[in-house]
């Protein structure tokens, strides 16, 4: 690490402590979290699969149009901010982000974080698979899709995978502070940001309210599930790699 500036006078010395070892959410409360979460995903599957949740996604799909030929509510502004939004759950940009902040956690030397993210991406990606493989739902045609989307539509796999990694990099990322207040702001941020990519959804028409909710619901539920239970492997493997790096060159 480089030592402080003291070359311009009046300038206070700085200088940056790496954590050597980040704060961990209690695996009671991320499991507490998660069993809220994937009931309210297992009450949405319930709903769908008995047919009752018809009037409900039909509605929700028309509060965002009007007229006749159910056009966008709003001008043509806010199709392009709702696009924008639905992006962040996109799998480039999605991916993109994960990638930079498993980057930037291994520059901090969060190692068990930064394990911790890539397995619980990777594993909620396949979650979300199984789960649209198993319900088997089309996507809706009430109303004009407003942008490209293809696949099954339950759940949302922007909805699911955007809540995986968003809240997943918070939590990593709410290591660097002590203060849980600071701690709490960057979790329920996360979660408010990927709230709007799973209504952008329902907005866009390419998906049922049902199907956003759920999505959301049950990325959530994985992102605090996984924070839970994928700890103890991930801080195995990052101590494994720790001890490797360290090891003397014979």
């Amino acid at each position: 690490m480089e030592s402080p500036d003291q070359s311009a006078p009046g300038l206070a010395s700085q200088s940056v402590t790496l954590p050597a070892r980040g704060w961990r959410i209690d695996p009671g409360h991320a499991l507490l979290a998660s069993a809220v979460c994937w009931a309210g995903f297992a009450l949405m599957v319930m709903t769908v699969l008995g047919g009752r949740s018809a009037e409900f996604d039909a509605a929700g799909l028309r509060l965002f149009r009007t007229g006749i030929d159910l056009h966008p509510r709003g001008a043509s502004w806010l199709a392009e901010a709702v696009r924008d939004i639905t992006a962040l759950g996109g799998v480039f940009l999605r991916n993109l982000l994960a990638i930079g902040a498993i980057v930037a956690l291994l520059f901090l030397r969060l190692r068990r974080e930064a394990t911790l993210l890539t397995l619980t991406i990777i594993s909620g990606w396949l979650v979300n698979s199984a789960i649209k493989t198993l319900i088997g739902r089309p996507r809706p045609d009430i109303v004009s899709h407003l942008t490209e989307a293809g696949g099954l539509s339950f759940p949302s796999g922007h909805s699911f995978n955007s809540a995986v990694v968003y809240i997943s990099i918070a939590l990593a990322f709410a290591a660097l502070s002590p203060r849980q207040s600071v701690r709490a702001t960057i979790v329920l941020a996360a979660m408010a940001l990927t709230l709007l990519v799973a209504l952008s959804r329902v907005w866009l028409g390419v998906h049922y309210p049902s199907d956003a909710i759920a999505g959301w619901l049950g990325g959530a539920g994985w992102a605090f599930t996984a924070a839970a239970l994928l700890y103890r492997p991930a801080k195995a493997v990052a101590d494994k790699a720790s001890d490797a790096i360290a090891a003397p060159t014979p």
